[in-house]
């Protein structure tokens, strides 16, 4: 062998490892939540079991880049910028805040989201068996239940005529959507309906704090990543005000408060799992049609009605999914 062949042979062989490393790298999802991580528990354990049943499991044939706002929707521009430096696959975005800071970022890289409203009305896609882009993902619906959480909780507080809703201004787009159907409800139902705002969890005290002063007799708890991922600090604070108030999603009833109604938030991040793994596999968004939420669920916490003093109406009991004894 010369040593030119020798050479060769030797560039060769320390190529090798190289290139098993560029097989055997991993594809990387990026995790963007306006949220924070100590609360998500239990939608990211429905995200993996989404995921696994696609066959990825994290760590093993699929890494995970997670990112944090901690309630602030106003991080998720430059959160969204760090993934893109990181060689991201798919990005993955619940909340609207979330979805359309990476949908600004990033024409290419697909995004799977998971919102409480229509995506279409928010930019996300240009329909929703059609996306069109680089986006699909997962809608709940939930800023369309407005309307009937107000009807529920007026069946339990009946003698209210006074309500609040709480909605978050830095999701302007969910807040405006969710303040319009609830504002409609209560002109219908002859209520008067005070919109009340937070857009931190120190906003929380301040405005059930308020609810004293407007003599409002309940809360609407509107939709947004801030409120879902706080349901115990809310819960608490609704108890220690003795405000009878609606949720979004049943992990508050089942963390004491009164009544949710919602789609769940379980079978949304397992899907927005499938679908994300189903991506890597080499599906493309714009092939994806967004789903919708096919089942709504009413929660009622019996012993927190008894706490208030409020009798639930036998109608009601006969419409739960659950009733929590």
């Amino acid at each position: 062998m010369n040593r030119r062949e020798f050479i060769s042979l030797l560039g060769a062989a320390a190529a090798w490892p190289l290139a098993a490393r560029a097989q055997s790298a991993m594809p990387v999802i990026g995790f963007l939540s306006v949220a924070s991580p100590d609360r998500w528990a239990g939608r990211m354990r429905a995200f993996h079991r989404g995921l696994s049943e696609t066959g990825f499991v994290e760590g093993r044939n699929v890494a995970i880049e997670y990112r944090w706002a901690e309630g602030q929707n106003d991080r998720s521009p430059a959160l969204v910028a760090d993934l893109m430096r990181r060689q991201i696959a798919v990005i993955v975005a619940p909340g609207p805040s979330a979805a359309l800071a990476a949908k600004a970022a990033t024409a290419t890289i697909p995004i799977v989201f998971t919102i409480a409203g229509d995506p279409v009305q928010f930019g996300l896609v240009a329909s929703l068996n059609l996306p069109a882009g680089n986006l699909t993902g997962w809608t709940t619906l939930n800023a369309e239940v407005g309307p009937k959480q107000l009807e529920l909780l007026h069946e339990l507080v009946s003698t209210a005529t006074i309500i609040a809703l709480l909605v978050n201004p830095t999701s302007p787009n969910l807040a405006e959507s969710t303040t319009k159907g609830v504002q409609a409800a209560a002109r219908t139902l002859g209520l008067q309906l005070h919109v009340l705002h937070a857009s931190t969890e120190r906003d929380f005290a301040p405005v059930f704090a308020a609810l004293a002063q407007l003599r409002a007799g309940g809360l609407v708890i509107g939709a947004d990543p801030l409120f879902n991922s706080r349901p115990d600090e809310l819960v608490a604070l609704a108890a220690r005000h003795a405000v009878p108030t609606i949720y979004q999603f049943r992990e508050s009833v089942e963390a004491g408060g009164l009544i949710s109604y919602g789609g769940s938030l379980m079978d949304s991040y397992r899907l927005v799992g499938v679908y994300t793994g189903r991506i890597l596999k080499g599906d493309k968004p714009a092939d994806l049609p967004v789903q919708q939420a096919t089942k709504v669920e009413l929660v009622i916490n019996l012993k927190t009605a008894k706490a208030l003093g409020l009798d639930v109406p036998d109608k009601l009991l006969a419409l739960a999914d659950e009733v929590i004894e």
